[in-house]
């Protein structure tokens, strides 16, 4: 009789990310295996204790995994065997640890879909490694990228940097893995705000880009926490625009997308090459606001660039009102007749509280995690989330639809 455990774990960002299946015999290992793999906030993992019966790893499974992690037994052969009479469509992709012979072993494994074998002992970097690069092929064969978000300050000072970093912040940790990203090569100061050192820049990561895979990438940025990482520029060095190329940073932007579930971009407020590679990509613009007829001057001039210059359509670009008066002068109404637009959000005026969380480099969801300001930004992240969410579904529903008629 085949004795089965399955044990689901919820990963750490609160949104489903890949399915992996570890499969094994040997409970021990197994233990060991998943304690690694649940820590990477891009999988949603379960587990498969297998004694006796049948020695098919997908064997009787109601929903098959995005992923399948195989840590094989004295019955290798059988194993892998029952794997190869399956048709390939039936196999997700796989990695196999575990007691092979070193060649008939490995031939088998790869006959069966494994995309790389790992011998034991197996150290914790390797497994990882492995794991990533797994992950971003299946991302990019499916089109499963992740979401290009910018953010722009229509004037000096309008907050377009304090919104990037707490956007960052908030969908780490509801919308999964994020990158926030420094495009301002000269004057960039999100690594201040949330009081990360700067080992490597992005001017190294855009000059060794054709060279760097989703591994490589990560180790290059900063990390804030597990799920949220930044790349800016390093402490003294001078970066002109001319010294990163539109190509490297379009390959930047492809490797990113396929390696983290969210990529927020501080834009500066400047039209160039680089600037112009984002948006071209971009999934959502923020244009950054404050209630004075010089922002709404600047704010009117921007919106008009990005909409007829460089193709940002009116369903991507979103106006936030920073420090928000009601009893201003010029109200939301006023901005969003002006500047042709009604997707508008705004964020209350705090300016102590920012300016403490500023101070202490420590994002307001920390800081001040109940305060007004901070609630708005969670709307802001919320709001991204769900919509991504409806628009899988409604990916899923055309889908559907097409291939039974419905």
């Amino acid at each position: 009789m085949l004795n089965i455990k399955e044990t689901p774990l919820s990963t750490a960002t609160g949104k489903p990310g890949l399915r992996l299946l570890i499969s094994s015999r040997d409970a021990t290992a197994l233990r060991d295996l998943q304690s690694v793999c649940q820590r990477m906030p891009c999988l949603e993992v379960s587990t498969r204790l297998v004694s006796n019966g049948h020695v098919d790893p997908l064997y009787g499974l109601e929903r098959m995994p995005d992923l399948l992690l195989l840590r094989v037994s004295h019955l290798w052969r059988e194993e892998m065997a029952a794997l190869l009479l399956r048709p390939a469509h039936e196999r997700p992709p796989m990695l196999v640890c575990g007691l092979l012979s070193e060649q008939e072993g490995m031939r088998l494994a790869m006959q069966a879909g494994a995309r790389d074998v790992l011998p034991e002992p197996i150290a914790e970097t390797e497994l990882v490694a492995a794991l990533n690069r797994l992950v971003t092929e299946v991302r990019v064969g499916s089109g499963a990228e992740g979401k290009l978000i910018a953010v722009m300050s229509a004037k000096g000072g309008s907050g377009g940097t304090l919104l990037a970093c707490n956007l960052a912040q908030q969908l780490s940790l509801k919308g999964g893995s994020t990158l926030l990203l420094d495009m301002d090569l000269q004057f960039g100061s999100v690594t201040h705000y949330l009081d990360v050192a700067q080992s490597h820049s992005h001017l190294e990561v855009l000059q060794q880009i054709d060279s760097l895979d989703s591994v490589a990438l990560r180790g290059f940025c900063s990390h804030f926490s597990p799920t949220l990482h930044v790349l800016g520029g390093r402490a003294g060095e001078l970066c002109l625009p001319q010294d990163a190329q539109a190509e490297q940073l379009d390959a930047l932007l492809q490797l990113a997308r396929a390696s983290y579930d969210w990529v927020v971009i501080d834009l500066p407020r400047q039209i160039d090459h680089l600037t112009d590679s984002v948006l071209e990509q971009v999934d959502r613009v923020y244009m950054v606001v404050q209630q004075s007829v010089s922002h709404l001057r600047d704010a009117s001039s921007l919106a008009r660039i990005l909409r007829e210059d460089l193709g940002v359509r009116g369903d991507q670009l979103q106006v936030v009102v920073n420090r928000y008066d009601k009893a201003a002068a010029i109200s939301l109404k006023d901005i969003g007749e002006a500047l042709r637009c009604m997707n508008l959000s705004k964020l209350p005026n705090d300016f102590s509280l920012v300016s403490q969380s500023q101070n202490t480099g420590v994002p307001l969801g920390l800081h001040a995690p109940r305060a007004a300001i901070t609630v708005a930004l969670r709307d802001l992240a919320e709001e991204l989330v769900g919509h991504q969410m409806t628009g899988n579904k409604g990916l899923f529903k055309r889908a559907f639809n097409r291939f039974f008629g419905g």
